[in-house]
C-alpha cells in the first residue's frame, strides 16, 4: 500500500511540475507581442528626414506663380523662381532631389498628412491656419496683401470698407480669402489659383482680386502680361514660410540651410534676381 501512494504521489508532482513548465510556455508569446508592438511604435515614429533622404526625393506642392514658381517654357515644363531655385539649392544639402507637383491649394494639408507630399514651398504666408496644420520654416520672404483692379478704378477706393460693394476673386484657401473673411465681406468667387483671379479681373467677371504682393509686383502693370491692372491698396504685412509635416525634423534642418544661405550670400543673390524682399 505504502509502495503505491509513493508512486501515485510521485506521479501527482510530475503533473505539477509539467503544468509549471507549461503555464510558462503560454507566457512566452505574450512577451514578444509586447516587443512587437513597441517596434511598431518606434517605426511609427521615424525620422521624417530619414523617409525623405531614404526615398531620395522631396516632393513639393506648389501652384503656377510668377516669381516664385513658374514655367519659363510652359510647353517643355521647365520650371523656374525664387523658392524652385530655393528648394532645389536646400533638396541639394539634404542629398535629395526636389520634385515639384501642381496641387490645389485648398488640398495642401490632405496631401501633406498623406504623404502625397513631403512640403508645401510657394510663397505661403504663415498664417494661424499654417502654424495649426503643420511644421513651418523660419519666415524668409517679406508679402503683403494687395488688391488689384483695372487702373482706371483704383483711384476711386480708398480704404476695403469701401468696396464692400465690388465683387472679388480670390484663390481657394489663401491669405487674400482670409482678409475677406477677417472683414465678414462675403462679395467674392473662389478660383483654383492667384493667376486665376488676375484673369477674373483682366476679362470683367471681377471688380478686383486680392493676391500676394510679390505676384502683383511680378504680374501686373507697364511691361507684363496685365498692364491694364494696377494695386489699388496694401492690406496687411506678412511673411513666407516653408510647411512639413506636423513634428517633422526637417523644419529644423532646412531652418540650418537657409541661414547659411544667407551668411554666405546666395540666398540674398537670389533674392536679387527674382526681386523679392528678404525676411
Amino acid at each position: 500500500m505504502k509502495k503505491w501512494l509513493s508512486v501515485l504521489l510521485a506521479a501527482v508532482m510530475v503533473f505539477v511540475v509539467a503544468s509549471a513548465f507549461a503555464g510558462c510556455s503560454k507566457k512566452a508569446p505574450e512577451k514578444t507581442q509586447t516587443l512587437s508592438t513597441k517596434d511598431a511604435s518606434s517605426s511609427a515614429q521615424e525620422s521624417d528626414l530619414a523617409y525623405i533622404q531614404g526615398k531620395g526625393k522631396m516632393i513639393i506642392g506648389i501652384t503656377e506663380y510668377k516669381p516664385m514658381n513658374y514655367y519659363e517654357d510652359k510647353e517643355k515644363k521647365v520650371l523656374t523662381g525664387f523658392d524652385t531655385e530655393f528648394a532645389r539649392a536646400v533638396c541639394k544639402e539634404l542629398g535629395v532631389e526636389a520634385e515639384f507637383i501642381e496641387i490645389e491649394w485648398d488640398n495642401k494639408w490632405t496631401e501633406l498628412n498623406a504623404k502625397s507630399l513631403d512640403a508645401v514651398w510657394n510663397g505661403m504666408t504663415i498664417t494661424d491656419e499654417v502654424k495649426a496644420n503643420s511644421s513651418y520654416s523660419n519666415p524668409y520672404v517679406k508679402n503683403a496683401q494687395v488688391v488689384v483692379m483695372k487702373a482706371d478704378d483704383a483711384s476711386k477706393y480708398t480704404s476695403l470698407d469701401q468696396m464692400k460693394d465690388i465683387n472679388f476673386a480670390v484663390e481657394a484657401g489663401s491669405a487674400g480669402e482670409g482678409v475677406l473673411k477677417e472683414n465678414k465681406m462675403s462679395n467674392y468667387t473662389e478660383v483654383p489659383y492667384q493667376s486665376d483671379a488676375l484673369t477674373e479681373v483682366e476679362s470683367g467677371s471681377s471688380d478686383a482680386c486680392i493676391i500676394d504682393l510679390t505676384m502683383a509686383n511680378s504680374m501686373t502693370g507697364e511691361g507684363t502680361s496685365y498692364s491694364d491692372l494696377t494695386q489699388a491698396m496694401t492690406l496687411n504685412e506678412e511673411q513666407y514660410g516653408i510647411a512639413f509635416r506636423k513634428g517633422s525634423d526637417v523644419t529644423a534642418k532646412v531652418n540650418e540651410i537657409m541661414a547659411q544661405m544667407k551668411e554666405d550670400g546666395s540666398l540674398q543673390k537670389l533674392a536679387d534676381k527674382y526681386s523679392v524682399t528678404l525676411a
